[in-house]
This record gives structure tokens, sequence and C-alpha cells, in this order.
């Protein structure tokens, strides 16, 4: 008889937040709360303003990190969204990138990414020569596999304090489970 593996309850987070990481908000914040995204999922676009409210209303008790799990075989934009938001990032612009991404995820397109990397500065020379280094596959594939060995299985996934979030992920739910990991 074949054995039945079954998936723990609340995974943990399989590799700890570091430098590596896009991070928002301080170190010494209580609270990490880490999003496995895909800058095409519509649930990760429904997220992106829920974040934005929660870091808001949390400041300096909240830091944010956001790794990238593209979902290719339902999203054929999520990977090239995925490699110019990091290439932006080798220019200080991942936070922007990432948010004008979210903020007009319905006009997602190879092209659209041009012009808003235009946008924030970043000429079409230097983000094809960004897209081009090796670092920038290697971060994706590190996230998603990291993702992987941590349960992740769809996006947005969430972790709070390195524990995943199994519950719904709208603003009262994330406030409250943030709100009890502050209480304890």
């Amino acid at each position: 008889m074949r054995k039945i593996e079954t998936v723990e309850e609340s995974p943990e987070l399989t590799l700890p937040v570091s430098e590596r990481d896009h991070i928002q908000g301080p170190a010494t914040a209580k609270l990490t709360l880490v999003e496995y995204g895909d800058y095409q999922c519509p649930y990760c676009g429904a997220a992106y303003p829920v974040v934005k409210r929660l870091q808001k209303t949390l400041g300096n008790q909240l830091r944010f990190v956001f790794r990238n799990f593209p979902l290719t075989q339902a999203h054929p934009y999520a990977l090239v969204a995925a490699e110019a938001v990091e290439a932006a990032g080798l220019f200080e612009k991942f936070w922007p990138m990432h948010d004008v991404v979210y903020e007009n995820q319905a006009r997602l397109s190879p092209e659209s990414l041009a012009v808003w990397a235009h946008q924030l500065g970043l000429d079409d020379d230097k983000l094809e020569m960004a897209l081009a280094r090796p670092e920038i596959a290697k971060r994706i594939k590190e996230d998603r596999f990291s993702g992987i060995r941590s349960g992740v299985n769809g996006t947005p996934t969430f972790f709070i304090n390195g524990r995943r979030h199994d519950a719904p992920l709208d603003y009262a739910s994330l406030l409250v489970a943030l709100e009890q990991t502050l209480d304890k």
C-alpha cells in the first residue's frame, strides 16, 4: 500500500529573510510578512492594496518581503514581469517597479513593462543589459524553490514571522493574524 504524505498544517518558511531579499520596513520590526507572489495573478493583484494598507496601519512594527513565484503555466507574462522588476532592482528601483506593475496589472504586457521602466528612469539599453545578467534568473529560481520547500503551491502565499498564513487574505483577517502574532 502506498503511503499518503500529508503537508504540515502551517509550514515554516525554509529560507529565512536576509539581505538577499527585497524588504520594506525596519529590520527591528516585530512582524515580518513574506509574500510569494506572481505579478499576473489576479489574487496577488487583490492582495497588493491589502499589504499597502497593513503597512500603513502597522508602520514600523511591520517589515514586508516580496519573493517571486511566477505561475508560468497560468500566467504567460508572470516570468517576464518578475524579470523586469528584478532588473529594475539592480538600479534601486525594485519597489517602484513592483508597485507600478501591480497598480497597472490589467495592462500587463512585455511592451508595458518597457514603458513603465522608462517612466521610472530606466532606459532601454540599461534594462536590456540588466535582464541579461544571470543573477536575475538565479534570484527568481531561488525564490521559487524556497517557496516550494516552504509548501507554497499557489499565489499569493503569506508567511507571518516564518509561519504560513492559511486563513483568508483580506485586510481584517491578515491584521488579526499579525496582531495575534505581535501579542505572543
